[in-house]
């Protein structure tokens, strides 16, 4: 998931600002913030940013991150920074940005923004074993226990609007969907955004506190070794205030009867630490829905950038959007199905 932004905030330069970030310059930029590199570059899967993982002269490679212009303010990022420190203080297994001599984990050059973090490997966690999804249940409820300690100032909540509402608005407004499916399409996303919208009434009001934002299985990697073995949560790209079942949901697939039992397991875990509020599970298909129209949108915001095409070649055709009706016919008859019951 990562933050749409209006289509005020595109500026032309936005898509071509990466064409200068060659591997000169990568490299010119770790040393004026002090991180020594031997030259080894290798340039790592990533569309959002850029992200390289780079040998060090001293010490095993570290990884930096380029971030896209115009995405976030410099406060958005070092406020993501200090709540990721702040649980690596407490021993909680996540990859905090490097702090250079001066002081600094956000560092620019040349007009780039980017930031420094240790390498962590690791696999994909084994979501088929319930002693899996309660362990990385345990660490989500001590990331939500110190995520509601405060509220974000400068990051955005995750909600029916800009989730819903503005990115269903900027496909519709500009020229995305095929003519003879627009009709489909914007009686679909209404039909969709009303469902939401009795989903959101239904759970009633929550607390919202400091979320990953993103916790789908790319973004925990699982370890079998070393000082910290278990899962590790990496990439808070798109941390932002929300309701806390944003972090469990992506973990959960299959059948209804599956996923209450694998929301059981992580709850076992998750309950040793923050109290989980039943109500939210009308939100599940809701997120899910706002998942789905966040992402069409975010790829056409995109498209004007070359590594999106490359990468995306099946999208903004016929296919496509027909698809894409279909499976927002089948989110708005989950969401008026009664929710998960654990």
């Amino acid at each position: 998931m990562t933050e749409l932004l209006t289509p005020s905030a595109l500026a032309p330069d936005d898509v071509s600002s990466f064409a200068g970030l060659n591997p000169d310059c990568v490299l010119d930029a770790m040393h004026s913030a002090d991180f020594q590199c031997d030259g080894r570059l290798l340039a790592l899967n990533s569309y959002e940013n850029r992200v390289y993982q780079l040998g060090m002269e001293e010490g095993a490679p570290l990884v930096a991150k380029f971030y896209r212009p115009k995405r976030w303010s410099d406060a958005a990022i070092l406020e993501e920074h200090a709540f990721v420190s702040e649980l690596s203080a407490l021993e909680i297994p996540v990859v905090p940005a490097l702090i250079n001599n001066q002081g600094q984990s956000l560092h620019n050059y040349l007009g780039y923004r980017f930031s420094v973090f240790p390498r962590q490997g690791g696999r994909a966690p084994e979501l088929d074993r319930p002693e899996t999804l309660e362990w990385l249940g345990r660490f989500i409820g001590r990331i939500h226990a110190v995520g509601e300690v405060q509220a974000y100032r400068h990051r955005p909540t995750l909600d029916i609007h800009s989730f819903g509402y503005q990115p269903v608005k900027f496909l519709l407004s500009n020229a995305f969907i095929p003519a003879d499916l627009l009709a489909a399409y914007q009686s679909v996303t209404s039909m969709l955004l009303d469902g939401i919208a009795r989903c959101f009434d239904r759970a009633g009001e929550l607390a919202s506190i400091r979320l990953h934002g993103d916790c789908h299985m790319g973004n925990v990697l699982w370890t079998d070794s070393g000082a910290h073995p278990g899962p590790h949560f990496v990439d808070f790209d798109d941390s932002r205030m929300g309701p806390a079942i944003q972090d469990l949901w992506m973990l959960l697939s299959g059948t209804r009867a599956e996923m209450t039992s694998q929301l059981c397991d992580i709850l076992a875990g998750y309950e040793d630490f923050y109290d989980f509020e039943p109500r939210q599970l009308h939100l599940i298909e809701a997120l899910r829905s706002l998942r789905l129209l966040h992402y069409s949108a975010w790829l056409a915001q995109r498209w004007d950038d070359p590594a999106f095409k490359h990468a995306f070649p099946w999208f903004n055709t016929q296919r496509y959007w027909q698809d894409r009706i279909l499976e927002l016919r089948e989110q708005v008859a989950l969401m008026d199905e009664p929710p998960l019951v654990v």
